[in-house]
């Protein structure tokens, strides 16, 4: 149980505060104990990660002080290191909740790390095993007291959007995909045409970010960067169309896990999920946008089977915190059962790649499927986009460039609206 103290508690540990001495860094090595390697700071609204970086696995303990509001955090069998003297310079002034954070030693082999907030929290305070080119980490999470939900955030924001018939929208071109033949797999589905005068409620999902980069390519474009920026660019292409609004899961360089993302797409009656990506391969060659949408019986090849893999690894990297037991958690991760949502998902993924194939040559021509723990939202027509692999030189500098971004955006969001308009949502029933 976290234990919320007095200013009269703390008073003899803030003297030993002002005692920043660089000789402690010196003596650091000598001793045979754990060394500070880096400190790293993710500010986002959600909340604020803080990640220590050690060469070994280090003891800590941590408390609550009030009146100013601080997190305390001992960690014990270290030295003061000379990084730990940047941990002011790494707090932003728009950080919604760290005013300021400061580090000396508290006692012989006693670290302390104070941090000073803005307002109350709910701090998450756990390590992780190294992973990747990480060592220990000592990760403090900082979320808000009450914890932000995004449907109050969409609510709060305001909708300014003009209600429309999807049946008045312009009718797509003709094309192999979209022709009747093709359609005749769904006798039963929405019928083309179908007007439905609700919102429609997009969610977008950038891949990776914050401790997690994602795939890293020759001239270092990190796949979380450029997610994140295409993302941003379908969004505003999205909100164009009428009776649509877009929420992404992430609109900043902070690490959300796989079942969050899913979380947040339920909490918002999403019609729609779409996860964007930019992966790597093992060799420099490959090349091509691919579509894919969740397997329930295996993957449709080795390589689908290798990157959902290594997607379902970004827990791993980014840092979940085991030791919260989400009973959200139970609930999401589960396979796909529900044929009408599992057609939805292929015909979008259809719609998607026929678009893509138009401004980047495919890896595959066909919907690949994986056991992509993102795409296991039930109830939620969900796909994932891999828009080029940031391995390949030529296709990195492409994913680097604005107007390619722009280019895929034009096409996952023509490929939406297509689905769209061929297999229009269901009216949702009046909640009381």
């Amino acid at each position: 149980m976290l234990r919320r103290l007095g200013r009269r508690d703390f008073c003899l540990g803030v003297a030993g505060l002002t005692l920043l001495v660089t000789p402690f860094a010196r003596a650091a090595a000598a001793t045979g104990k754990p060394t500070f390697l880096a400190v790293r700071v993710w500010p986002a609204e959600d909340y604020t990660r803080v990640t220590l970086e050690m060469d070994a696995p280090v003891r800590f303990s941590h408390f609550i002080l009030e009146d100013p509001d601080r997190l305390v955090v001992d960690i014990e069998g270290v030295e003061f290191a000379k990084v730990l003297e940047t941990l002011s310079d790494k707090i932003s002034a728009t950080d919604p909740y760290i005013r300021l954070m400061r580090a000396g030693r508290f006692k012989p082999g006693v670290v302390r790390l104070v941090m000073e907030l803005k307002t109350r929290i709910e701090p998450q305070v756990f390590t992780l095993q190294p992973v990747g080119e990480y060592g220990h980490r000592l990760v403090l999470d900082i979320y808000p007291e009450s914890p932000v939900d995004p449907l109050m955030a969409l609510l709060r924001g305001g909708d300014n959007v003009t209600m429309t018939p999807l049946a008045e929208m312009e009718e797509p071109k003709a094309t192999e995909e979209n022709s009747p033949e093709k359609n005749s797999e769904n006798p039963g589905g929405n019928k083309p045409g179908k007007q439905v005068d609700r919102l429609i409620t997009i969610v977008l999902d950038p891949g990776h970010g914050g401790e997690d980069p994602g795939a890293i390519g020759r001239m270092r474009n990190r796949e979380k960067n450029v997610t994140l920026a295409i993302a941003r660019r379908l969004k505003a292409r999205l909100e164009q169309e009428k009776n649509t609004r877009v929420i992404l899961t992430r609109d900043g360089d902070f690490f959300v896990p796989l079942y969050t993302r899913v979380q947040k797409a339920r909490r918002v009656r999403a019609d729609l999920f779409v996860s964007i990506h930019a992966d790597a391969w093992i060799k420099p060659e490959a090349r091509g946008s691919s579509v894919f949408v969740l397997s329930e019986k295996g993957a449709s090849s080795s390589a689908a089977r290798w990157l959902a893999q290594k997607e379902n690894n970004a827990d791993l990297i980014g840092g979940v915190n085991l030791n919260v037991k989400d009973p959200f958690l139970a609930r999401t991760l589960l396979d796909l059962s529900q044929t009408a949502t599992k057609s939805d998902s292929i015909r979008l993924a259809k719609a998607v790649l026929g678009e893509l194939g138009g401004v980047n040559s495919l890896h595959k021509a066909s919907v690949e499927q994986a056991g992509f723990a993102v795409l296991k939202a039930p109830d939620i027509p969900s796909i994932l986009v891999e828009t080029a692999f940031i391995s390949n030189p030529e296709e990195e500098r492409r994913l680097a460039s604005e107007a390619y971004q722009n280019k895929l955006a034009e096409a996952i969001a023509r490929g939406i609206m297509r689905y769209l308009e061929k297999n229009p949502p269901p009216a949702r029933a009046t909640q009381t």
